[in-house]
C-alpha cells in the first residue's frame, strides 16, 4: 500500500479526505490539534499522527520524521490554512493568515518536494481556492494567500521531473468550520469535497475545482467588470 500525508487532517476537507483516502493508502495525519488527530486516527483504523504547526520552526523537521515514520512517502496533502473576515485589516488576522498559507504552505511544500526527488517520485496536492481569482475587500490576505498558492503549485508543476506531479485544489464554497455561513450559493460537504479531489489525484489532473461547477464561475469572475467583481466572493 501507498504511503500519504495528510497536514491538517483534524477538521474540515483534510479529515474528510482522511476517511476518503484511508482505504488506499497507509496514512499519515498532522494538524496542530493531536487531540482530534488522534480522534481522526481512530475514526479510520489507525494511522499514524504528528503534531505539526506549519508556522513553526520545527515544522519541516516534524515532516521529515513523519515520513520517516512511514518509511516514505508517496502523496503529500496540504490541506491547512486559514481565513478572517477583516474588512478592518486588523494586522494580527492579515500576518496569522500570511504566516499560515504562505510560509506555512511553503515550508511544507518545499519539503515534500525534496522528498519527492529523493525518490522515486511523488504526488504533492495543494488546496488552493476559487477566491485566488478575484481579490476580496472582506477577506484580503485569504484570497491574496490562496493566489500565492495557486502561482506557487504552478511553479513547482513546471520545474518537477517526469516522476513528480502537482495538482492545484481550487475549492469553492465548503462547509468547513472556516465557512460558518450556511446554504451559500453552490456549497458542498465536505464528503463530497473529499470525494472530488479524490478523483482528481487518481486522475491525476493539474487543476481540480471543486465542485467542478465552480470552473464556470471563475470563467465567469475573469469576464465581469472590477465594478461588479468586488461583490462576489
Amino acid at each position: 500500500m501507498a504511503n500519504a500525508i495528510i497536514v491538517g487532517a483534524s477538521s474540515g476537507i483534510g479529515r474528510a479526505l482522511a476517511r476518503e483516502l484511508s482505504g488506499e493508502y497507509d496514512l499519515g495525519l498532522a494538524a496542530r490539534r493531536t487531540d482530534r488527530l488522534r480522534a481522526v486516527g481512530e475514526d479510520i483504523g489507525g494511522a499514524h499522527v504528528t503534531r505539526i504547526d506549519v508556522t513553526e520552526p520545527d515544522a519541516r523537521e516534524r515532516f521529515d520524521g513523519l515520513v520517516d515514520s512511514l518509511g516514505g512517502v508517496d502523496l503529500v496533502i496540504l490541506s491547512s490554512g486559514i481565513g478572517r473576515y477583516n474588512p478592518d485589516l486588523e494586522w494580527a488576522d492579515e500576518r496569522d493568515t500570511i504566516d499560515v498559507n504562505t510560509r506555512g504552505f511553503t515550508a511544507l511544500a518545499t519539503a515534500a518536494m525534496n522528498h519527492f526527488e529523493e525518490s522515486d517520485g511523488g504526488h504533492l496536492v495543494g488546496i488552493s481556492s476559487v477566491a485566488a481569482e478575484i481579490g476580496s475587500p472582506s477577506m484580503p490576505a485569504y484570497s491574496a494567500t490562496k493566489a500565492y498558492v495557486s502561482r506557487y503549485l504552478e511553479g513547482l508543476r513546471y520545474g518537477a521531473g517526469e516522476d513528480i506531479s502537482v495538482t492545484d485544489i481550487r475549492p469553492g464554497f465548503v462547509d468547513t468550520p472556516m465557512s460558518p455561513d450556511a446554504d451559500r450559493f453552490w456549497e458542498c460537504s465536505p464528503e463530497t469535497a473529499a470525494s472530488q479531489i479524490a478523483r482528481a489525484i487518481r486522475t491525476d489532473k493539474d487543476v481540480a475545482y471543486v465542485t467542478r461547477r465552480w470552473w464556470l464561475v471563475s470563467k465567469v469572475l475573469g469576464l465581469l467588470p472590477d465594478r461588479y467583481r468586488a461583490g462576489v466572493m
